[in-house]
């Protein structure tokens, strides 16, 4: 059976659970077609923007390198897990002609049972003209650094060494924002600019090791899909919370000895920037947070501009519910479409990892 014929019979039979959703949120999951007949909306009319990308962002031709793709899609079988993660152009930018600026990396470490995923998201500033840039930077530097430590963190995830992961990670996570104001120095930009939140997901391939960990700084979202019902798991940070080790002098190892193989030295990744800024504390609160999964979980980690309308529409929450709560995970068409359910007042960049136990 054709995907589109299977996704159309899941469809019909649904729609009677969705109509009620619809009704119980007071209208807001109804469902339509969009501008161009093309895309479904929730709400009582279809967003202003057009559905597809308009507006090109104006390329330099010395630095095409700087470029990035209005949607990225990629999907992977980590042991007994499935994943899928998409990283798309909101509306707003793609009729502004701004990139995107969420990145996103998906990186397995190691093979077998020592095999080790990552999934990280970042956001720049839309605001700023290299916001994209600060997004993908610090996504590759933070790839690198936790596939140097992977065989630790295999290990602490394996003997439940919460508090270790927590400190270790905290000071990766400042040494990358680090990295990012050295960086921003040292071509001239202001660090307040040169920045972005990071979300991520580490998945060990142990089938035996039950442990879900996500750490990051920022906005965006945690959610977790369990018996049909969706759970926030955002994690609470207290009032005034900083990341850990957050003033990054240019030395010293995380701890726990994570990161063996950089060099004590190597801190943020360059120079200090003029007047000590990429010494400066780093403001966001670190979050953290370890969960135990069950067969039949799915786990959503997501950018802001897909945790707005998650918190905000109940019929969004509901149409993606019953889309995913099949035994399948579904194949990275049918997940780029789900993720690009419309619903007016949601335009910003869609970056979206599910995880299927």
């Amino acid at each position: 059976m054709r995907p589109t014929t299977r996704r159309l019979l899941r469809s019909r039979a649904t729609a009677a659970s969705e109509r009620s959703a619809s009704e119980a949120s007071g209208g807001s999951g109804r469902r339509g077609r969009g501008a161009a007949g093309e895309r479904e909306y929730i709400g009582d009319r279809p967003p202003t923007y057009e559905p597809e990308p308009t507006v090109l962002p104006t390329a330099d031709p010395e630095r095409l390198g700087d470029l990035v793709p209005d949607t990225v899609l990629d999907g992977t079988r980590h042991g007994a897990l499935t994943v899928r993660a998409v990283s798309q152009r909101g509306d707003s930018g793609r009729f502004r002609g701004r990139p995107r600026g969420d990145a996103l990396l998906t990186a397995g470490f190691g093979t077998g049972d020592e095999g080790l995923l990552l999934v990280a998201v970042a956001s720049g500033s839309r605001a700023a003209a290299a916001g994209h840039l600060a997004a993908r930077e610090v996504c590759e530097w933070i790839g690198g650094a936790i596939g140097r430590s992977r065989a630790r963190l295999v290990e602490d995830m394996r003997e439940g060494r919460r508090s270790a992961l927590k400190s270790g990670l905290g000071r990766l996570t400042a040494r990358s924002l680090g990295r990012l104001r050295a960086s921003a120095a040292q071509q001239g930009l202001d660090p307040a600019d040169y920045t972005a939140g990071l979300r991520c997901l580490l998945l060990p391939a142990d089938p035996r090791c039950q442990v879900r960990l996500f750490f990051g700084v920022g906005p965006g979202g945690l959610f977790r899909l369990r018996d049909g019902s969706w759970q926030d798991l955002e994690p609470s940070a207290p009032p005034g919370a900083t990341v850990p080790g957050a003033t990054v002098p240019g030395g010293g190892l995380p701890a726990g000895g994570l990161e063996a193989g950089v060099p004590p030295g190597a801190g943020a990744g360059g120079p200090s920037a003029p007047g000590g800024s990429a010494s400066e504390p780093v403001t966001p609160p670190f979050l953290f947070r370890t969960s135990l999964a069950e067969p039949g979980d799915r786990l959503l980690l997501c950018s802001g501009g897909m945790a707005e309308p998650m918190r905000g529409e109940r019929g969004f929450r509901a149409v993606l519910a019953d889309r995913w709560s099949g035994a399948e995970a579904p194949g990275l068409a049918d997940f780029l479409a789900d993720v690009q359910l419309r619903a007016k007042g949601y335009a910003d960049d869609r970056t979206a990892v599910v995880v299927w136990e």
